[in-house]
């Protein structure tokens, strides 16, 4: 009998063909590694999370969990004064994301994001046939946010916004009032505003949930909580966008979070007092780690996030990064144009954060 044979892609869908996936940070083992790549927190869970896991695996694993999340989302909802019908879980913020932008962005209009942000969101847009217009960000890689009110003003009009804030890699964050603007410029489409690192000194726009039908806020336990481990990211907005996102979920997977995903993030979220200690001694750091990146010349972007970004006018960004591993430090180098030339480094503990600082000396010589 002869064997068929065809190129193994032949029996792919056309559009997987054409996807280009998002790839994530290095994740290496490396002997006593200093990790400052992948934007994780430092510092454990808080120790009620071991023990809510703990408690919780040891009955009803057999069980399928609520598809409903209800418990976690009565106290996502409790915390930034909401209703539960206004919050959505998911299997991380990444999930959160793409279910977004199956519900709300696939309309006859481009999606509106700027060029250089999280770059998972192309690759969405491209995963769902969804055309995007990106808008450059300023001379300073700041968001240009009257570029894209009047973009989403124009006759073309806008299938919606994607803001991360602070956006993704610069660390830099917008007001509020900026993030009005974009609401009142796109009324009819919603607004996304992607919150991920929203606890290291950004301000969040949840505030503005009660007054614009068309903002959708999404937020992670991944940075912030210590769970980039366990995949917890949620969304709040009004019930009506909360409902589209459910039938989504509903129509890909009704259990995307576990018993021990649930209990964990309940857990992380009742310790308030672990958050503000944890994230209080990172933005610290960070700062500090700012003076010292630009002792050696580097230019620091303002940040208000868990990393910061930089560059060094004396040495390319490329060779620093690969120095830098062969030391056994991880930093973040991206291959895009308008940001070749620059780090992102995430901001680890004081030691992890010295470390990285003799290794640069060395470095830069």
């Amino acid at each position: 009998m002869t064997q068929v044979t065809a190129p193994e892609s032949s029996f792919w869908s056309p559009r997987v063909k054409e996807l280009q996936p998002y790839v994530p940070g290095e994740q290496p083992r490396i002997d006593n590694l200093v990790k400052l790549n992948t934007n994780e927190n430092p510092y454990p869970p808080s120790p009620l999370v071991i023990d809510a896991i703990q408690r919780a695996s040891e009955s009803g694993l057999e069980r399928y969990p609520d598809p409903t999340s209800m418990a976690l989302r009565e106290a996502i909802a409790q915390r930034h004064g909401l209703e539960a019908q206004q919050v959505f879980v998911g299997n991380g913020s990444d999930e959160v994301l793409a279910h977004a932008f199956f519900a709300f962005f696939q309309q006859a209009e481009p999606l509106l994001f700027s060029d250089i942000t999280y770059s998972f969101y192309k690759v969405y847009a491209q995963l769902y046939g969804i055309a995007c217009s990106l808008q450059p960000v300023d001379d300073g890689l700041r968001v240009d946010v009257d570029a894209l009110a009047a973009r989403a003003q124009s006759v073309e009009g806008c299938a919606g916004i994607v803001i991360a804030n602070p956006n993704a890699p610069t660390g830099i964050g917008l007001p509020l009032d900026a993030i009005e603007r974009l609401l009142i410029a796109c009324p009819h489409r919603v607004v996304l505003v992607d919150e991920a690192y929203v606890d290291f000194g950004g301000k969040s726009a949840l505030p503005l949930v009660a007054r614009y039908p068309n903002l959708l806020v999404v937020q992670t336990l991944s940075k912030s909580r210590s769970l980039a481990g366990l995949r917890v990211g949620f969304a709040c907005g009004q019930s009506h966008l909360i409902e589209a996102l459910t039938r989504v979920k509903d129509s890909f997977n009704s259990y995307p979070l576990d018993r021990l995903a649930s209990a964990g993030a309940i857990a992380a979220i009742d310790d308030e007092r672990y958050f503000e200690s944890t994230r209080k001694a990172i933005m610290d750091t960070r700062e500090g780690l700012s003076l010292q990146l630009e002792d050696l010349g580097f230019a620091v972007l303002p940040s208000q996030a868990n990393f910061v970004f930089v560059r060094h006018p004396d040495h390319g960004a490329a060779a620093i990064a690969e120095a830098l591993r062969k030391q056994a430090v991880l930093v973040r180098h991206f291959r895009q144009s308008r940001i070749e030339q620059y780090l992102r480094i995430s901001i680890g503990t004081r030691d992890e954060c010295s470390a990285l600082i003799d290794a640069l000396q060395l470095v830069l010589g």
